[in-house]
């Protein structure tokens, strides 16, 4: 892996991270939580979408829209475990 690879997967990570701490009513968790939450929802939604057959397509964007959705998936699951 390339360091420009890395540094596209950490700064998509932060956004789609502080984006879905939006998106779930303040639920971030600073820049290196956002980041971690932002590539784990990523990983998450690239485990998921597939199999449900769907695709988001390439490009920085699309890259962004995955993630923040599979960091929204993640969000929400951390609030239910958080509840019990």
């Amino acid at each position: 892996m390339e360091f420009s690879s890395i540094l596209a997967m950490l700064v998509i990570g932060a956004i789609a991270g502080w984006l879905s701490g939006k998106i779930m009513e303040g639920r971030g968790f600073g820049l290196i939580g956002n980041i971690i939450v932002g590539i784990v929802g990523a990983f998450l939604a690239g485990l998921i979408f597939p199999a449900l057959g769907f695709s988001v397509g390439g490009g920085v964007f699309s890259a962004i829209l995955f993630a923040t959705i599979g960091a929204v998936i993640l969000l929400f699951v951390i609030g239910l475990i958080k509840r019990v």
